[in-house]
């Protein structure tokens, strides 16, 4: 279903691309070696088709791979993380 997820570094943003379209994007902000992730959107047309889960997962294993830690703003992002125990190490101090 998804094509990818990727960091849109001059937009300060992650986005999930279906079909060769930005179907939904997650924010984010660098504060050091911590990563602000604020708001998450899916498209209204691709609500409920799981995407914010694979965005959100997405935007962790890069945010885990550059060694940085998360302070999740975005309720979404913050409860991603407290349903996915395996995820809540990357929550900054």
């Amino acid at each position: 279903m998804a094509d990818e997820v990727r960091r849109n570094d001059a937009e300060q943003r992650y986005e999930i691309v279906v079909d060769g379209m930005v179907a939904g994007i997650a924010d984010f902000r660098l504060d050091g070696e911590t990563v602000v992730l604020p708001h998450t959107e899916i498209d209204a047309s691709r609500r409920g088709q799981g995407l914010g889960a694979i965005l959100v997962q997405g935007a962790l294993d890069d945010i885990r791979d550059s060694g940085r830690t998360v302070v999740p703003v975005c309720w979404y992002v913050a409860k991603y993380i407290e349903e996915h125990p395996q995820e809540q190490d990357l929550l900054a101090a």
